[in-house]
This record gives C-alpha cells, sequence and structure tokens, in this order.
C-alpha cells in the first residue's frame, strides 16, 4: 500500500491531534481531578420545604464559620426565593463579605432553571428533584446580578437578585 506524502502528513496531523487531546483531558481527569459530579443528591421536588435546609426560615445566607457561609435559595416559577427579611418581604438583594466561602445550595420545584451570579465563575443548573450544590469563593468587591440563564418560560426575564461582595 502506497501513501501520497500529504496523506502521511494529514494522518500524522490528525493522530498526533488526538494523542495530545487525550493527553490533556486524561491531565484534567487524574492530575487535577476534575470529574462530572456522580453524587447527586435527590429530592422529592412536590416536598422542598421537608428538607431542613430548604424550609422557610432557612433560606437566604446563612454564616457557617468565619469566613464559610451556606445560601440556600428555591427557585421557581420567575423567582428566587431567599428567604424573607424581618417585615416578611422577600429577600432580593444578599450581602457577602469579600473572599468569604460560599456553599450554595439550590432545588427547584417546577422546571428547569439556571443559577448565575454574573461576572463570576458560580454558574449551575438547577433540575427538579436533585439538590444543585457549588462552593464558590468571591473576591472581588462589587455588586452582581444572579439571573437564570435556563430559559424557564414567559416570566423568565422577571428572575433575578442582586449579590453585594463587601469589602
Amino acid at each position: 500500500m502506497h501513501l501520497h506524502k500529504y496523506e502521511k502528513w494529514w494522518l500524522i496531523l490528525g493522530v498526533g491531534t488526538l494523542i495530545a487531546f487525550l493527553l490533556i483531558l486524561g491531565y484534567g481527569a487524574f492530575y487535577l481531578g476534575t470529574h462530572p459530579q456522580s453524587h447527586g443528591i435527590t429530592i422529592d421536588p412536590e416536598k422542598i420545604d421537608a428538607e431542613e435546609s430548604f424550609k422557610p426560615e432557612n433560606l437566604g445566607l446563612t454564616k457557617v464559620d468565619e469566613g464559610q457561609y451556606v445560601l440556600n435559595v428555591v427557585a421557581s416559577a420567575f423567582n428566587y426565593d431567599l428567604g424573607t427579611d424581618e417585615e416578611g418581604k422577600p429577600v432580593k438583594h444578599i450581602q457577602i463579605p469579600k473572599g468569604s466561602t460560599v456553599l450554595v445550595q439550590a432545588v427547584t420545584p417546577d422546571v428547569i432553571h439556571g443559577f448565575n451570579i454574573a461576572g463570576t465563575n458560580a454558574n449551575m443548573m438547577v433540575e427538579p428533584g436533585f439538590i444543585s450544590s457549588m462552593e464558590v469563593t468571591l473576591n472581588k468587591p462589587g455588586e452582581y446580578t444572579l439571573l437564570c440563564n435556563e430559559y424557564c418560560g414567559s416570566g423568565h426575564h422577571m428572575m433575578f437578585a442582586t449579590v453585594e461582595v463587601t469589602e
């Protein structure tokens, strides 16, 4: 079998690219330990408030330790439920100290929603029947918009809140 010199070059280029791709993938998976979430925590979407973390009094930002917080959120019908203030009004603005580590836990009783703090690396899907969680450290002070980046219906554009990272 005779291969033309251009065929040999393309074959070498293709095999070389495949080897480089597999090496990069292997480096990320085995050395850096990156992998897809495999331990999804399930929840009954019709009984979200039966779970301790998502009872109305436990929603919103809670300080766990010095520089560590938990943010429990229920995403539903064009709204992020972050709890209520002292007057019983829905919270639409949360303040997080700069450099704090925040464990975000989110659930939804209806359809797939997104959870994205624009301008940061906080981005996840919130699916019915699962507790979505992610740990994020916010180091840059400022005001960020928490928005749904998965189309969830006609009121999708009204689904937002404000996250302020303070000094």
